[in-house]
């Protein structure tokens, strides 16, 4: 049997809709699952649709305002995101890369 290297599996996406704030190495953001369920500790490595690495850790999930361990297929939560690529995600706040999504795994 075939192991697929962790950088090339993915069982987590989250689709940003909007970046709260960032900083060189955090981003809070609004986001919907797209594949998941995503839990805390995910990791994601890449960006869809780019060759740029990213290497963020999902720290806290706020859903309408509680904090919970896991963020279900198709709903949408406030995320805190840790890392390196946080600037990559930061452009996200213009039309033009409005809804990037990011993928990775679950830990």
């Amino acid at each position: 049997m075939t192991t697929v290297p962790e950088h090339l599996r993915i069982d987590a996406e989250l689709q940003i809709d909007h970046i709260r704030h960032a900083g060189d190495t955090g981003a809070a953001a609004v986001v919907r699952c797209v594949r998941g369920p995503v839990r805390l500790r995910a990791r994601f490595h890449r960006i869809r649709g780019t060759s740029a690495p990213i290497d963020l850790e999902l720290t806290e999930i706020l859903f309408y305002g509680h904090p919970v361990g896991e963020l279900d297929l198709s709903h949408t939560a406030l995320v805190t995101l840790w890392g390196e690529g946080v600037p990559l995600l930061a452009a996200a706040g213009d039309a033009e890369h409005r809804w990037q999504v990011v993928q990775g795994v679950n830990t």
